[in-house]
Formats: C-alpha cells, sequence, structure tokens
C-alpha cells in the first residue's frame, strides 16, 4: 500500500476477477458475442476475433466491476470462466494524483511514486521445481521459494492537509479561469511536503480518461518566470553582504527607470522609499537599484544558493532544474530584469523551497515526499530523514527578511494574504509570460504568492503559482487570498493535532 502520514490507505490492492474464454469449449459463438456485448460493451470485432480464435485459453476483458462479473454469471455464458486478480485502487480518487501516480493492468507502476517505488511496493514472485513422471503427475518438490509482499510507502503528505490545499487550489483555478495552477505546502524545518497538487487533475481509478497534459506534475515539471517573488533573493543578499539596512532611502524614479536600452517601470510610481519599503511595494526599481549596488555575479551567488538554475532532488520522477544564466552571458540589460524575476526559469517547488529558507532561518532543506518503508507489521525497513542541503544566509539575516516579509502582508501587496489569528509572512508575484516572438506579453501572465505561517514560529511554508489567470492577474489579488485561506486552516488543524502530544509530554 502508499499510506499518507498518518497510515491512512492512499493506493491498495483489491481482489477483481478476470474473464477469459476457452473458444474450443464455445458451440454457439455467435450467441455467446452478443451477450458479452451487453454486459461490458466491447465491440463485435475484437470479441469475435478473440471467441473464434481456436485456443483453449484467451483473455476477453481484465479486472471487471462486481456487477458486470455477476451479470455474466447470470447469463449463463458458456466456455468462459473467471481468474482471480488483484487491482490496483485509489479510495481518495483524485487527491495527490500528482504524487502518486498509477498503476497499469498488471499492477505495474506507470506514473509518479508507483513507478519509481514500483520495485518495493510490488514485492516478488514465488517459483516451484517439481519433478514429474511422463504423466505429468507430480513425484515430488525439488525446490521452492515463496513468494514476498512488497513493501509499505509511507508519505510525508497528510491527507487532510491535501485535502485544504486542493480544495482552495480548485476554487482559484475555477473561479479566474486558468491555465493550470498548483501548490506545494511544506514543514521548512524539515523539507517534508505536506501538501502538493496541481489542476488539472484527474482520477487515478480512470487514467486512461485523462488527456496526457493533465497528468503533467506542474508543480516540479514547468518552467516559468517567477517575477516579484524572486525579490526575496535580492533582499536577503543585499542584507547578508551588508549593503543595505532596512532604512536605507532609495530613489524609485517615480515609475521611470532606464537601464541600458530598456525602460523600467513600477505598477505604480515611487519616489523615495526605504529599502524595506521597496520589497513590500514591490518596486521593481528600487530592486534594480539594490542589485546594481550587488552586482551581477553576487547576485547569481545567492540565486543559486537559494536553489535556483538546480534540481530540488525531490523523490518524485520527472523534475526539471529551471534556468538561470551564468552573469557571463547577461546582456546589459539582465542587472534589470534578473533580480525582479525576468530571465530566470524556475518550479513551484523552488520557490517553496527558497521561502523555507527564510522560514527557518537560512537553511536550504532537501524536499522529500516518502517518509520510509515499512513491512506489513509496519516494521520499518527503510527511514528517510530530513537533510540540510547548506546554509544560504545568516539566522539575522534571515529574520530581517522576515520583519520585511511581515510587512509585505501587513502594509504592501500581500494585504489580501492576512489570517486574523496570527502574524504571517510572504510576498507577492505577477510575471508576465513570454509570446513565441519573445516579447513579454500583456494578456498572459503567472500570478503567485510564497510565505510561511505563522511568521514567529514557522509550521508550514506554501507556494502557489496560478498560469494566465483572468480577468486579475495580480498575485496580491489571484494567489495571496489562496494562501490565507490554506495558512489559516492548515495552522489551525497542526496546532490542534499538536496539543495532545504536548499534554502527553507535561503529564
Amino acid at each position: 500500500m502508499i499510506l499518507d502520514r498518518a497510515l491512512k490507505p492512499i493506493a491498495i490492492n483489491l481482489p477483481s476477477d478476470s474473464l477469459y474464454a476457452s473458444s474450443r469449449l464455445i458451440k454457439n459463438k455467435e450467441r455467446v458475442i452478443r451477450k458479452l456485448q451487453e454486459v461490458l460493451g466491447l465491440s463485435y470485432n475484437y470479441l469475435k476475433d478473440r471467441i473464434y480464435r481456436n485456443k483453449a485459453f484467451v483473455w476477453i476483458a481484465r479486472k471487471l466491476s462486481l456487477d458486470q462479473v455477476n451479470a455474466i454469471k447470470k447469463s449463463n455464458v458458456e466456455g468462459v470462466g473467471f481468474i482471480r486478480e488483484s487491482k490496483r485502487c485509489y479510495p481518495d480518487g483524485m487527491l495527490a494524483s500528482h504524487i502518486v501516480g498509477f498503476a497499469g493492468l498488471d499492477n505495474a507502476g506507470l506514473e509518479g511514486l508507483e513507478l519509481s517505488f514500483d520495485e518495493q511496493l510490488k514485492g516478488t514472485s514465488g517459483w516451484a521445481q517439481v519433478l514429474r513422471d511422463a504423466r505429468q503427475n507430480k513425484l515430488l518438490w525439488e525446490k521452492i521459494f515463496l513468494p514476498k509482499d512488497g513493501y509499505e510507502v509511507v508519505l510525508t503528505i497528510d491527507e487532510i492537509i491535501q485535502f485544504i490545499a486542493e480544495r482552495e487550489l480548485d476554487r482559484v483555478y475555477k473561479t479566474f479561469h486558468a491555465k493550470g495552477a498548483s501548490i506545494v505546502v511544506m514543514d521548512p524545518n524539515t523539507g517534508e511536503i505536506l501538501a502538493l497538487a496541481n489542476r488539472p487533475a484527474y482520477d487515478l481509478n480512470n487514467p486512461q480518461d485523462a488527456p496526457l497534459d493533465t497528468r503533467r506534475n506542474r508543480a516540479i515539471c514547468d518552467m516559468f518566470e517567477p517575477g516579484s517573488v524572486f525579490k526575496i533573493v535580492t533582499a536577503s543578499a543585499a542584507l547578508e553582504e551588508n549593503k543595505f539596512t532596512e532604512s536605507d532611502r532609495i530613489f524609485c524614479e517615480n515609475g521611470t527607470y532606464r537601464v541600458a536600452n530598456h525602460i523600467l517601470h513600477d505598477h505604480e510610481p515611487k519616489g523615495w522609499l526605504t529599502f524595506k519599503e521597496v520589497i513590500a511595494e514591490s518596486s521593481n526599481i528600487g530592486t534594480t537599484k539594490i542589485a546594481q549596488k550587488l552586482g551581477p555575479n553576487t547576485v547569481y551567488k545567492y540565486a543559486a544558493l537559494f536553489g535556483f538554475s538546480k534540481k530540488t532532488g525531490v523523490d518524485m520522477p520527472g523534475e526539471i532544474s529551471g534556468s538561470l544564466k551564468d552573469p557571463r552571458f547577461w546582456s546589459k540589460t539582465s542587472i534589470g530584469a534578473v533580480p525582479i524575476g525576468q530571465e530566470v526559469g524556475v518550479t513551484a517547488l523552488q520557490l517553496a523551497m527558497a521561502i523555507s529558507v527564510i522560514a527557518n532561518g537560512g537553511v536550504l532543506m532537501k524536499p522529500f515526499v516518502v517518509k520510509r518503508l515499512q513491512d506489513s507489521q509496519q516494521e520499518v525497513i527503510k527511514e528517510f530523514l530530513p537533510q540540510e542541503v547548506r546554509r544560504v544566509i545568516s539566522q539575522k539575516t534571515a529574520r530581517r527578511v522576515k520583519d520585511i516579509l511581515v510587512a509585505v502582508t501587513e502594509e504592501g501587496t500581500g494585504k489580501q494574504a492576512r489570517v486574523e489569528d496570527f502574524k504571517v509572512a510572504g510576498k507577492t508575484g505577477t510575471a508576465q509570460k513570454l509570446e513565441p516572438n519573445g516579447a513579454y506579453s500583456h494578456r498572459k501572465f503567472v500570478a503567485s504568492f510564497i510565505g510561511f505561517a505563522p511568521a514567529d514560529k514557522p509550521l508550514v511554508a506554501i507556494a502557489i503559482c496560478v498560469d494566465e489567470p483572468h480577468p486579475y492577474y495580480y498575485g496580491g489579488v489571484v494567489a495571496a487570498p489562496v494562501f490565507k485561506r490554506v495558512a489559516s486552516d492548515v495552522v489551525r488543524y497542526l496546532l490542534a493535532n499538536a496539543k495532545p502530544k504536548e499534554e502527553a509530554k507535561i503529564k
């Protein structure tokens, strides 16, 4: 089985009957074809090809429903029989579809964790070597190898948190008529992925009905320019390198600033802003001026430290690395683009990792979804522990950036992410997509929000990305409210479940 962290089943095996025919024993083949057509809905030509074969055994249909099996038995069809097999089933249907994946007709993993952990899940078949006489009478057993069950895969995913994340992702996907959407909910202190979802999604019990595009795990295999959420990198670099303090004043040129042959704009014209206000108000011009003082090599160094341009190493198939140009290949305008999240390609998972760095005090953690392998008696076979990749920034810098990101949600562009019960920290992003001609679109955007909650003692880090929402497309309008609802419900759920444990410790 595949189980969530509370050992609730996500993928299980159920007994199922498969239908075969012994065509040599069938006298009235046309009658059999008609009867099977009525029950199974298969084409006449398909059934004729099978029933008219001169064979003692031929498969007709595999892993039928109970209603189909009962209907065939009642019809008294001659020359057919059933073989009991094992059918892979997914009790929650679409829930966590892009994490779990699915198995094929022979229970071989084809997508997701079903594919990457196929060997551990399926176990090994048994075999026997038997000595027989010329009439095939068994004389004695020579060798026997008993079959072994596969291991159970226990995930870091929490079914309740996954449900909350998918409910809110589904809402924003439908409300804003988006092309696609992704959400990642992580424990920033360990790298454990508590929920990961994409839209569109598909029913794991009927994957054949879903278009290939629907089965794509967008959170790890779709690359996009992040826009202003990337400004956490520029802000962290400036504070870590002691080039700026929060109170330093920066002139934002009243909304228009030339970088080489390119004119840079802010969404709202600004004059003098403090460093803190530049990030809170998401000023492109202010951020570019900060980056110009840092220089391309420093901006690139911290972007790489945060994990951009490399695969995270998450234990799910299909991950891409994203893109981040070496400063040697920057154009004269790149210093006004990269620091504000242009000319960079990222994934939703990379953004969740990056905001986790700020949440946990400056450390990049490796994300993972498989907690352990265990046998059917719940004996641990292999455990996967949190892994620290590297320290990115100091604890002091992480605290300073956190305070700025709290201001984003209380005074800046992320006000719609605020939660009543506790403070949250985060950053909005609104990125123009590139058109086929290489120009930035004025109609297609990616709206995003990354943040963590509670701000003082983070329990979750969340990244939300919505592809081509309309009619509204700003990250603060589209994605920030999703963060608010998910953070509020998830934190409340985690605290409620933590209380009994704390009380038990005290006793």
